[in-house]
């Protein structure tokens, strides 16, 4: 169990074992949740499977982005749920449940970093560390009206963490107000190589409003807009892709179930863990891409990159709905589910296919539940995006 009471499901259900921190630093006083595919000296690392965990004997050391966080004097509280495998965008684990979304109990909390979102929405700890493939901190932060960050591609240590798509991996992070997002960052991140400088422009595709899911959502978006634009001008809008999403979504998922298979194959084949449908079907899909479509696929991503990086320059963010509405409902059936979890990963896919930084903000309410918005900034540009952030949630 944590070193706080669960009410939302949100930690795994480890013997409690005290972890050394710095009794001073920038983050003295904080208390974090760590996502269960990071390591943590005397814990296990579970990766949201019981077959994982029975495997996994007590870690002798800490995974870098986490000593860094405990070296700057945030006290861990425990570890927290996840998606198996962290391959799924809903929070809902059929071994150990589904974590409460604080925000919205009636929907789901997002994944795979299910646990640390809902236990920063709940409010049992200051922040929470998760991973970011295909949006895993991004879905659901937007999800609990939380504030969450995908880095730039390869800025933070992945040692010591469970991989699951080694080119769209990322360490990523959550907190409920922009101050406490900005101390953490200010510890993992570093200083920016290329900083964003105070003239900044925001690009607003037209594909993104598109993507919004219903009416009301679309009512909410545009207030959202006018909060960015204080900060950064009017939006210039764009047309943002010619042959659409979807192409860039199967972009995407192409090389992600194809590193996904390489990374954990063999074990599924060896161990024939009990995976949830969802989860199975997706590593299934990976065993049928043939080496020659995952080498066209990162073709493909290349240009993509080379397409935004052109719209949004070295000042420049894109500016889209994180997601395309608030959280579905827990009782949403599966293949309504996986049709919204597609719709989402057509927004999502583009940060991770270009390796960009993406900050969502609670900037929007749609049925009485959050809506992120999101802005992807310049590679290396990731503590003066959430310095932009700062200044839109001032406004």
């Amino acid at each position: 169990m944590a070193f706080v009471e669960d009410t939302v499901n949100a930690f795994v259900d480890y013997e409690n074992i005290e972890v050394d921190h710095a009794a001073t630093g920038p983050l003295a006083g904080l208390t974090m949740g760590v996502k269960d595919l990071f390591d943590v000296v005397g814990y296990p690392t579970g990766c949201g499977h019981p077959l994982k965990r029975q495997e996994s004997e007590p870690r002798a050391t800490t995974a870098p982005a986490i000593q860094a966080l405990l070296d700057a004097g945030a006290r861990f509280v425990g570890k927290t749920h996840m998606d198996e495998l962290a391959f799924s965008l809903n929070g809902k684990n059929k071994h150990y449940g589904t974590p409460i979304n604080a925000a919205a109990p009636d929907r789901i909390p997002g994944g795979s970093s299910s646990g640390s979102a809902a236990a920063v929405a709940a409010g049992l700890v200051d922040f929470a560390v998760g991973s970011d493939t295909g949006g895993s901190v991004r879905a659901p932060a937007s999800y609990c009206g939380l504030v969450g960050l995908r880095p730039t591609q390869g800025r933070i240590s992945l040692q010591g963490a469970m991989a699951l798509a080694p080119s769209f991996d990322t360490v990523g992070w959550f907190a409920r107000d922009i101050d406490t997002f900005a101390r953490v960052g200010e510890v993992l991140l570093g200083e920016d190589r290329a900083p964003l400088g105070a003239a900044v422009h925001g690009v607003l595709p037209e594909e993104a409003i598109g993507q919004l899911t219903s009416a009301e959502a679309k009512r909410a978006f545009p207030p959202a807009l006018g909060r960015i634009e204080q900060a950064t001008g009017p939006l210039e809008t764009v047309e943002m892709v010619e042959e659409g999403l979807t192409t860039w979504y199967w972009t995407f998922r192409i090389i992600q179930a194809y590193e996904a298979l390489g990374v954990h194959g063999s074990w599924l084949s060896c161990r024939n863990p009990d995976l949830a449908p969802d989860v199975a079907d997706r590593f299934n899909f990976g065993r049928r891409i043939r080496s020659e479509q995952a080498a066209g696929a990162s073709e493909k991503r290349k240009e993509v990159r080379d397409r935004i990086t052109a719209l949004i320059g070295a000042s420049g963010v894109l500016v889209i709905p994180t997601v395309p509405g608030p959280a579905p409902l827990l009782t949403t059936p599966p293949p309504a589910l996986e049709g919204f979890r597609t719709r989402a990963l057509e927004l999502l896919c583009i940060a991770g296919l270009c390796g960009l930084p993406q900050l969502t903000l609670p900037l929007a309410e749609v049925e009485g539940a959050p809506l992120g918005v999101s802005l992807i900034g310049p590679a290396w540009s990731d503590r003066s995006l959430i310095e932009l952030g700062r200044r839109i949630m001032a406004g």
